[in-house]
């Protein structure tokens, strides 16, 4: 029997990564809100690798942090070694990425949503979401608590319909034991919901005292003191001393690993049939990589411990989904784990997933108005991904309530905006997983600059207080102090210690003046060289100067990727009506009117964008445009 359980703003389901960030969100922005988790033991728990951020993670870390949310605070606070990745490419691509105690993580995350306002906590188990017309107006749990809203978010994760499978053992569960939520599903489906089915895994966990680490490669953490958000903050385990920091592993298979697999492919549930869902194409379990890459005799994997000094270790590279025994072969194998004790299997999960072609840029079901999704529900992998959607989720359930517009980051303002419009333009074939490739304006949307991109936007929303906006104005002005100084000072060739600078740089000499920023420019050169000539600057912020450096250096390449943001924004500009008929516009190729008709794009940039939809069709799009400019169609916005 229902009875009311509480009226609210905005409802959130589900307390991973997506829902954390809906909540607070929500929250923050001022609305009351409930957070409604299946267990709160298990609030922003990692059930698969103990790390945040990496290339195009990191970035979307960084955004979420300028945008006003969470997870670069806590990862900070609570990380275990730190490191900036791909330091030799260029700074489009580097990418922090950190080892997370996982239980401190959650304890962390689980104290900053006991202590938000407007906020509130219940455990239960939602079955059915409650639509009145085409709006939503709340859930209902499994023990009948009918929780009633404006605005819901769904952030169920890897639990709707979750499937465990090791080996032959195959049974309804949620990751790392926990139960699954099996109703949500169907209340989804008859609500006109489309799902599919796709699977994910994780590797075996081992003891630590059952390892030889003299036969792994250490991989210690940076000498920096590294840190995702743009407020100070300091881990708790290593306190800004990089000495401090937790050591990970480096091992690898052996071709007896490989024999192993290989003989016991007839038991693997990924070669038997047995796996139904379609895996993430970049993290394959071993054996999927055994088959795929023959040719190879051995394999990349890490040791990563998942607390400090804690005595259970992931093992990155080695997902599997291999009955028990066969698991313990394979570790056996592997030098270094002899002798090793395996705490808990690998096993792969099976779940349903909405398919995200039917949701607005901002997360919204175009179908029920105050409906939204976010995270691995949408078909994506990975804990960033999840807190990025469920940020730009929850900044929307709010707005809904506030009665304000649409909150939608486009591709060229940030990797949270390639990562929606991916998913709702092109859709999902496999798990989604943001990479720096997937944006066409990377060195525009360095990690570097996040918060000049997008905390501004974040204040508009009610996310950005007021200590975080007074460091922003003053990183913006010691920025621009920087700048002028560089533009406004010029060396002369007469200057030894110009000279003895370039030449210890192995640059060539100075025949004629040259301003600072053309001087930084060099190859050669670079904020250590220009400390040395100037040496006021020193009181400087490093990140400051850091920052001005690559403007300054790839100035250029810059300017050339803001011209085509400017031509991608014209395309964007170029609104398409309302609940467009495609059907009744002549000359589209089929396929276009049916992928068009499926995802209702916002613009003619938007629709240009779907898979399917070819360049003459994007022409006849144009001409429907020009039509009704001058009055012979009508146009709905």
């Amino acid at each position: 029997m229902e009875y009311l359980a509480g009226k609210y703003g905005v409802i959130v389901v589900g307390a991973g990564h997506a829902g954390c960030e809906a909540a607070l969100a929500a929250a923050r922005m001022g609305c009351l809100t409930v957070l409604v988790t299946l267990n709160l033991d298990s609030v922003a728990h990692m059930p698969c690798n103990p790390s945040v951020g990496g290339p195009g993670k990191g970035h979307l870390v960084r955004e979420i942090d300028a945008l006003g949310g969470q997870m670069g605070i806590t990862a900070d606070e609570t990380s275990l070694q730190a490191r900036m990745l791909n330091t030799g490419k260029g700074p489009a691509v580097q990418a922090l990425r950190v080892q997370s105690d996982k239980k401190a993580y959650q304890r962390n995350m689980l104290n900053v949503l006991m202590h938000q306002e407007k906020l509130s906590l219940v455990q239960g188990v939602v079955e059915k979401v409650l639509v009145r017309g085409e709006r939503v107006v709340g859930v209902v749990t499994r023990t009948g608590a009918r929780f009633e809203a404006t605005s819901v978010v769904l952030t169920s994760g890897t639990y709707l319909r979750g499937r465990i499978i090791i080996g032959p053992a195959m049974y309804a569960g949620g990751p790392n034991g926990q139960m699954p939520s099996l109703g949500l599903s169907e209340s989804l489906k008859e609500l006109g919901v489309e799902l599919g089915r796709f699977k994910t895994g994780t590797p075996p966990r081992i003891q630590r005292g059952s390892v030889d680490f003299g036969k792994f490669l250490r991989q210690g953490g940076d000498d920096k003191a590294w840190r995702f958000s743009f407020m100070p903050t300091v881990s708790e385990f290593w306190r800004g001393d990089p000495a401090k920091q937790e050591a990970c592993w480096l091992g690898y298979t052996t071709e007896k690993t490989h024999e192993i697999i290989r003989a016991n492919l007839d038991r693997a549930p990924l070669f038997s049939g047995e796996i139904e869902g379609i895996g993430p194409r970049y993290c394959p379990s071993i054996e999927d990589k055994v088959v795929r890459f023959a040719e190879r005799n051995a394999h990349q994997i890490f040791l990563e411990p998942e607390g400090s000094r804690a005595e259970e270790y992931y093992i990155a590279g080695l997902s599997t989904s291999m009955p028990e025994d066969v698991q313990v072969q394979i570790l056996r194998s592997i030098p270094g784990l002899e002798r090793v004790k395996m705490l808990r299997p690998g096993y792969a999960i099976e779940y349903d997933y909405v398919k995200p072609h039917q949701l607005s840029l901002g997360l919204e079901v175009r179908s029920i108005t105050g409906l939204f999704t976010a995270g691995q529900l949408n078909g994506t992998s990975g804990y960033e991904e999840a807190a990025a959607q469920g940020l730009l989720a929850g900044i929307n359930a709010a707005m809904k309530v506030l009665g304000r517009e649409e909150f939608v980051v486009k591709r060229s303002e940030g990797y949270i905006g390639v990562l929606a419009d991916d998913l709702v333009t092109k859709g999902v074939v496999e798990p989604y997983r943001v990479l720096t490739s997937r944006a066409e304006y990377r060195l525009v949307l360095r990690q570097d600059n996040a918060d000049l991109r997008l905390t501004e936007r974040g204040r508009a929303v009610g996310l950005v207080g007021e200590e975080r906006w007074r460091r922003f104005q003053e990183k913006v002005e010691a920025l621009e102090h920087v700048r002028d100084i560089w533009r406004g000072t010029t060396f002369g060739p007469g200057s030894d210690a110009v000279a003895g600078v370039l030449a210890r740089s192995g640059s060539s000499a100075l025949k004629s003046g040259i301003k600072a920023e053309d001087l930084i420019r060099r190859p050669e050169i670079g904020v250590k060289e220009i400390l040395e000539l100037m040496p006021d600057l020193g009181t400087v912020e490093a990140e400051v100067l850091a920052e001005a450096e690559v403007e300054t250096k790839y100035a250029g390449y810059i300017e050339k990727q803001v011209l085509e943001i400017g031509r991608f924004l014209r395309m964007e500009e170029r609104a398409l009506p309302v609940n467009l008929d495609f059907a009744d516009i002549r000359g589209l190729s089929v396929e276009g009117r049916e992928r068009l008709s499926q995802t209702q794009p916002r613009n003619l940039g938007q629709a240009s964008r779907i898979t399917g939809v070819t360049p003459a069709d994007v022409s006849v799009l144009m001409v429907y445009l020009e039509q009704v400019r001058r009055g012979g169609g009508k146009f709905v916005e």
